[in-house]
């Protein structure tokens, strides 16, 4: 298994950040994602430790005691050079439906000026092919995803929105993402998803993971309204596929 470089520094007393080279790619995520399994089996003490991986980097978080910055950098080293395969959990495409009508895309138009592409080819390009999850923060299960084609890559807005609706589906960068509750936010916002992806109530609230992939395909208004109706009721059946770990 490929080493990267990685460097290795203090994050508060209670935490340390490990980052990777700064691309953003499927092999420096798994990468990230074994390390963190390794650690999680062979090296640390379950339930003392919080381990949160996104895109470059992991994060180590110890809950109930001060970390010995340099002595535990010296263990990490050794640790990645002599981490083992570890046979990760099993990783899933989710296909969320998205409904790309007017109401929902609130800078479709805009963005169909900017790029010069009409809202035809951007919802086209949108759903054509599946995202990484690299990352889940900012909101508790909000999605980072990485992979959006370059032709649809628009900055932030320049002023953010004070109420984003819950389930907006935005483009920031090279980022696309799923806002999974109402809040402010500045990406431009393109459709909603019709089912909700994180639910407090569940013992697992998130259903997607970082390592998943994630894939979106266009709804009717109709069809938008009939999953929001099975999600109230607990009937609506998510679309995941396995895909290699």
């Amino acid at each position: 298994m490929k080493n990267f470089p990685i460097s290795i520094r203090p994050f508060g007393v209670h935490a340390v950040l490990i980052e990777w080279p700064q691309e953003v790619n499927d092999r420096i995520l798994n990468d990230i994602l074994f390390f963190s399994a390794h650690l999680k089996k062979e090296c640390l003490h379950e339930g003392l430790w919080e381990l949160i991986p996104a895109y470059n980097s992991l994060t180590l978080v110890l809950r109930n005691d001060i970390i010995q910055f340099d002595t535990f950098k010296i263990q990490l080293e050794h640790w990645y050079s002599e981490k083992k395969a570890i046979t990760l959990e099993q990783k899933f495409l989710w296909r969320l439906p998205v409904c790309y009508e007017s109401e929902f895309a609130l800078d479709l138009i805009e963005i169909s000026e900017k790029l010069q592409k009409t809202q035809a080819e951007i919802i086209a390009l949108h759903t054509e092919n599946p995202y990484t999850v690299y990352g889940i923060g900012f909101l508790p299960g909000f999605m980072y995803l990485g992979g959006l084609p370059s032709l649809l890559e628009i900055p932030r807005r320049n002023s953010p929105r004070p109420k984003v609706l819950k389930g907006s589906v935005g483009l920031a960068g090279k980022q696309t993402g799923v806002y999974p509750q109402e809040s402010p936010g500045g990406w431009n916002i393109i459709g909603n998803c019709s089912v909700p992806i994180f639910n407090p109530k569940n013992e697992n609230p998130c259903l997607v993971k970082v390592g998943d992939k994630v894939q979106f395909y266009s709804i009717s208004m109709a069809e938008y309204d009939l999953h929001k109706i099975e999600s109230e009721v607990g009937i609506y059946q998510f679309e995941k596929i396995k895909i290699d770990a």
